[in-house]
């Protein structure tokens, strides 16, 4: 493949999945190429344009096309097209590829990683806009990277890239990489532990010696797939941590956790390649806040703290957050994680509790029972009413926590983790403690 443009025009071109990144690939390449639609699901909101676009599976395998457009939720092995994929995997492009052919010439940071790359993302643009520059916070978190307009060659893109995006891309490089951890994850979708990273690791596999890429060289699975491989770019070893007199200028409690500091170490570390002024960046961290529902504080007060961290799918997204607190009341459960394992001991939760709802009660009930103190709930409503009893009669203890991190995807019962995130909010609304 070439790196420009014209491998994309006045081809024939498969689109399927008409989400958010299917339809942006629509809009984006209508006109441009001859373009046909599919979705495994039957559509009853869409306009007329892809209606007159969308063809059936018996016209599919009939047509012989020059690429195909996945979305990053399809599971080729799981999904209605799977053998036809299976048979065209050469084809499989993303729309990571086509921005990359017609923007190959602006400069692009793209940040993945299991926890944390949504708010490293964030704060990046944050401080990049500061300094005043054109720069575009898409992918994952935002935009679909194909509906920015207005675009020049000084815009700057800050890309935030989940696995599933980075899987079939084989067009998409990036100037700046930084992947920020990695723990076992998505395995329902990849199977292995080992193709998940290889998943997160096509992110500097296309790079080139001019390029940078940041990596945790803590982690333990990175560290060994850097053992295992030289990678083209500037690898630039970063270790999570973040000098005290740094966060002590910043003064922001929002970065005392283990998490944040972590995000913290990658941005300022990348902000000094990109040359931002520190004037700029001590603005910005000074002032964040975070993202909704991840390691939220939505109450502060003299002796509780409740924070929101629905995001938390997983237990290593939790156990990053766990570490750094104490007098911990944490709510958890949901669908559990395949491959999911509770690292911290005993000794690591001697002030915890653990208050545990969702589909699978029994899971987090055996994992969790050898290490801490716990309750099972029917529901969070009925959970938070004997969190605040709790609360209530351990009146000795200071600083306490209530900790909704549910280490577990939401599908249970929610359409999602910002859904789950709202829910709680409006419980805890409810309560007259969390009013004082």
């Amino acid at each position: 493949m070439l790196n420009n443009k014209r491998i994309f025009l006045k081809k024939k071109i498969l689109i399927y999945g008409l989400g958010k990144s299917g339809q942006s690939a629509f809009k984006f390449l209508n006109n441009k190429s001859t373009l046909y639609l599919y979705d495994d699901k039957r559509i009853d909101i869409i306009n007329e344009k892809i209606k007159k676009k969308l063809i059936n599976y018996k016209q599919i395998i009939k047509k012989n096309f020059d690429y195909i457009i996945i979305s990053p939720g399809i599971d080729i092995n799981k999904c209605i097209l799977s053998q036809y994929l299976k048979k065209n995997l050469r084809k499989i492009i993303t729309d990571f590829d086509i921005f990359f052919s017609f923007f190959n010439k602006n400069k692009i940071i793209t940040i993945t990683g299991t926890n944390g790359k949504s708010t490293t993302a964030q704060i990046l643009y944050e401080i990049i806009k500061k300094q005043k520059k054109d720069v575009r916070l898409v992918g994952n978190i935002g935009n679909p990277i194909l509906l920015e307009k207005n675009i020049t060659d000084k815009t700057i893109f800050v890309i935030e890239a989940s696995s599933y995006q980075l899987h079939y891309s084989k067009l998409f490089k990036t100037n700046i990489s930084a992947i920020l951890n990695i723990s076992p994850d998505h395995l329902e979708r990849h199977k292995t532990l080992a193709n998940y990273i290889n998943s997160k690791f096509k992110l500097i596999k296309n790079q080139t010696k001019k390029d940078f890429s940041f990596l945790n060289t803590n982690n333990i699975y990175i560290k060994n797939q850097l053992r295992k491989k030289k990678y083209p770019p500037k690898i630039i070893k970063i270790n999570g941590k973040v000098k005290p007199e740094i966060l002590k200028n910043i003064d922001n409690p929002y970065f005392t956790t283990d998490g944040n500091q972590e995000n913290l170490s990658f941005v300022i570390q990348i902000a000094k390649i990109l040359k931002i002024k520190k004037k700029n960046i001590f603005a910005i961290l000074k002032n964040f806040r975070g993202l909704k529902y991840r390691q939220q504080i939505i109450l502060k007060s003299k002796n509780l703290t409740i924070i929101n961290d629905s995001k938390a799918t997983s237990f290593s997204s939790s156990v990053s957050i766990l570490k750094s607190l104490s007098n911990v009341y944490w709510i958890v459960g949901g669908l559990k994680k395949k491959g999911d394992k509770f690292l911290l001991s005993k000794n690591d939760c001697k002030n915890f509790k653990a208050y545990i709802f969702g589909k699978n009660k029994s899971f987090f009930k055996n994992e969790l029972k050898k290490v801490i103190v716990l309750e099972t709930f029917k529901n969070l409503r009925q959970l938070i009413k004997k969190i605040f009893i709790d609360i209530n009669k351990d009146r000795e203890k200071k600083n306490k926590v209530i900790l909704f991190s549910p280490a577990a995807a939401s599908f249970d019962n929610f359409k999602n983790f910002e859904e789950r995130g709202k829910y709680f909010n409006n419980l805890i609304k409810n309560f007259n403690y969390a009013k004082r």
